[in-house]
């Protein structure tokens, strides 16, 4: 591993992070992101100082090992172009001392990330899971609630600050939380950090929802506590999938594979 060189990530690498389900370490999940083909090691090293150089290298290794990154092809016209990328980075992460904000600003980005959480909950007899979908776009939470409904979840909707409240105190307590995080009147970042913080909805496991597509959104968001980020638009199959990993639910291939089921449909979009 050398300082100046650039990595890119392998067809294996992307798709770890668009499979809904990886069995990646945050530390590992956030290098990966950062990960752009563009910034050299010492700059990606050089926007993560939180962590000891050691446990950059640790990771990193441990990415290439399992294949997941590759050295980046050369782009003889990227030279000119890259210096003034570092000095816009430079300046716009002086705060945070990120030489590489500018890459991690860029919209279009695409993850569907979901780690695992472990066994389902055991349920008392004739008692359902529940699940809080935080969403202000009513017809996308009503069609979030019909695949949860199926999947045998009890749902409540939000879709700003009052209706996050009044879902949030209102009894059971969710096994499961999709948060958006644009709100008209509140943030799904802050409300992320305020859930792993409060003494009774700290565990819920969260997926957060959105049409945040910057790689910063997405390690802000996972850095937060999410157990999950899909980015806008996505499969329904593939949220369900990711749903199921987090609640730890086990896949159901007779009904994914039941073409007469009115509720699969596997390119749908929302």
């Amino acid at each position: 591993m050398q300082d100046h060189e650039i990595y890119a990530l392998t067809p294996r690498g992307v798709n770890e992070l668009r499979g809904s389900v990886t069995t990646l370490s945050p530390a590992q999940i956030e290098l990966l992101v950062r990960i752009d083909g563009v910034l050299t090691l010492a700059q990606i090293r050089a926007g993560m100082p939180a962590i000891s150089v050691e446990t950059f290298t640790s990771t990193f290794n441990s990415l290439l090992d399992r294949r997941l990154l590759s050295v980046a092809e050369a782009d003889l016209f990227a030279g000119q172009f890259q210096t003034h990328l570092d000095k816009m980075a430079l300046s716009q992460a002086e705060a945070e001392a990120d030489s590489g904000a500018v890459s991690l600003r860029k919209s279009g980005y695409y993850v569907s990330i979901a780690r695992k959480r472990g066994p389902a909950r055991r349920l008392a007899p004739g008692e359902a899971l529940s699940a809080i979908v935080v969403d202000d776009e009513p017809m996308l939470a009503k069609f979030i609630q019909s695949y949860l409904s199926f999947e045998g979840f009890q749902v409540r909707l939000a879709g700003n600050r009052a209706e996050v409240v009044a879902a949030f105190n209102k009894p059971p307590i969710p096994d499961l939380i999709l948060l958006d995080v644009m709100l008209p009147d509140a943030d799904g970042f802050d409300i992320l950090l305020r859930l792993r913080q409060h003494p009774t909805l700290k565990n819920v496991p969260v997926i957060m929802l959105t049409g945040k597509t910057t790689r910063e959104a997405v390690i802000k968001g996972l850095a937060g506590g999410a157990d999950g980020y899909i980015t806008k638009p996505f499969e329904a199959d593939a949220l369900m999938r990711a749903v199921r990993t987090v609640v730890g639910l086990p896949e159901d291939p007779a009904a994914s594979n039941n073409p007469k089921d009115p509720w699969i449909h596997r390119d749908a979009k929302f």
